[in-house]
């Protein structure tokens, strides 16, 4: 083909013009969304010859996990955690540390630079793996052409064969609350104050709240959780949550059950929170933060679904069979489907997809997704929970560890909690794990691939176990579980 020269403006836009309308770029997959879910999806697509492109509306890669959510605030978590052990704890390792103190802003920067980090990573497997990057927002114009809306105003349309909806989702809020993002916070403007709150009132009791509660509990801050359960960390095993519980009121933590929020109030440089208790007397907050933790939603406006034969269901939620395809050749994921909002279920789905366009045949047992809260002690559970079996009359038994029984455990001072070990009572197959403890966020992945396996109790309790390490404390709940055999309590 000849070389084109142009000798105007009015030459150069017609080209585009004609180039955008008539010779679309065209990709085998397309994926909306550069979360956890996303990006992974990506790479996968691309590593099964696919060519692949990703949207992805903000300026940078890793969507809410990587920007606002798990990265940032297990930097802070860690950081403070840091500063909470240099003042509490440091003297009964014999280490004196003389006028210790929070330089927030440097914290705050750190936490930054970790993101920056993390998202630069991302940018860096895109390039990689030859995918295509394209910013902005992307809506569908049908079922295989999708529209990429940029800053500077242009839009440009492309083809795709498959498309991945993986949009994530935002802070969910009460209809009454008015979120001001100054004083009235979700979690995204929690990652980043100015200062560290006198008093922080936390509305939910979940792992958001906590988590970012724990934090500010480490700093100094005066929290209060108000939790409308009768529990915290309502979805997980009864028993951890009344732990959790018990370690972070020693730590200071107030906790406020079965309370309803009627009312939260900016006034100057003070926030007022209005409850009700389980007698419905009405309580009053008064704090200079309020964070909003119920929960988050879906993000699937302004997408063009409708034009792409997408549905969704009441909550907002893309609705998928059972391969996750929402519509012909789209698929959705993560936290736009129903099921557990965590990085990893969407990571998962994003491979599954990716494999079933391909033609394999993938595998998820969401029943063996691990759910974290990465508080100190942390905790973690995978498999059925207590109150589930009892619900479905299954039969089983339990083998309980605590942690100040663990010799390792009490060499670090993380004596609080425990492991608790569900099995069937008649074919000793492990059917949940719940724990509570040091590293319990790094030792519940045994319990997934011992459960993926179909493993029993007595398999784990006859598996050789580093001595000593928190890991031992699994082992000797199965051992407990297996007739009781535990050797150290």
């Amino acid at each position: 083909m000849a070389k084109v020269t142009f000798t105007t403006e009015k030459c150069k836009t017609q080209y585009s013009y004609f180039r955008k309308n008539f010779f679309m770029q065209q990709f085998d997959v397309t994926i909306i969304g550069s979360g956890p879910g996303g990006y992974v999806a990506a790479i996968r697509c691309a590593q099964l010859g696919f060519k692949t492109a990703l949207i992805e509306k903000y300026n940078t890669l890793g969507g809410t996990c990587l920007n606002v959510g798990c990265i940032p605030s297990k930097a802070l978590l860690d950081s403070s955690e840091h500063y909470y052990n240099a003042v509490h704890k440091f003297s009964a390792h014999g280490i004196t540390v003389k006028n210790v103190s929070v330089d927030f802003e440097q914290m705050i920067k750190r936490k930054a630079d970790v993101v920056k980090q993390t998202c630069d990573g991302i940018n860096f497997l895109m390039k990689k793996n030859k995918i295509t990057v394209l910013n902005g927002h992307g809506t569908f114009v049908d079922g295989n052409t999708i529209a990429v809306a940029k800053e500077d105003g242009s839009n440009e349309k492309f083809k795709t064969t498959h498309t991945i909806i993986a949009t994530g989702s935002k802070p969910s809020s009460l209809p009454f609350i008015n979120i001001d993002k100054k004083k009235i916070i979700t979690s995204t403007e929690a990652l980043s104050l100015k200062e560290i709150p006198k008093h922080l009132i936390i509305i939910g009791g979940g792992v958001i709240g906590l988590e970012l509660g724990s934090v500010y509990a480490r700093l100094g801050s005066e929290v209060s959780v108000i939790e409308f359960m009768d529990s915290i960390i309502p979805t997980m095993d009864k028993a951890l949550g009344k732990e959790l519980q018990k370690v972070l009121s020693k730590e200071g933590m107030k906790f406020y059950l079965q309370h309803k929020v009627s009312e939260v109030t900016a006034k100057g440089k003070d926030v007022m929170v209005k409850a009700t208790d389980a007698k419905n007397a009405v309580v009053d907050f008064k704090g200079d933060y309020c964070l909003v933790a119920v929960g988050r939603k879906p993000y699937t406006e302004n997408l063009g679904l409708d034009k792409a034969e997408v549905k969704v269901d009441e909550r907002g939620r893309i609705i998928t069979d059972e391969h996750l395809k929402a519509a012909k050749n789209i698929y959705a994921i993560g936290d736009v489907i129903k099921g557990a909002m965590l990085a990893h279920k969407a990571e998962e789905e994003g491979i599954y997809v990716a494999e079933t366009i391909a033609g394999q045949k993938p595998h998820i047992n969401y029943k063996l997704i691990p759910g974290v809260v990465y508080t100190w002690p942390e905790v973690a559970a995978v498999g059925y929970t207590e109150e589930e079996l009892k619900t479905i009359g299954i039969k089983y038994k339990t083998g309980n560890f605590p942690f100040k029984a663990s010799g390792r455990a009490r060499a670090s001072m993380d004596t609080d909690g425990f492991v608790k070990v569900l099995a069937h009572a008649e074919t000793d197959e492990i059917l949940g794990v719940h724990m509570i403890g040091p590293r319990t966020a790094d030792m519940i992945a045994e319990a997934v691939v011992a459960m993926e396996y179909r493993a029993s109790a007595e398999d784990i309790a006859r598996m050789s176990h580093a001595h000593p390490t928190f890991t031992e404390s699994f082992k000797e709940a199965c051992l407990a579980a297996t007739e009781n055999r535990a050797l150290h309590i």
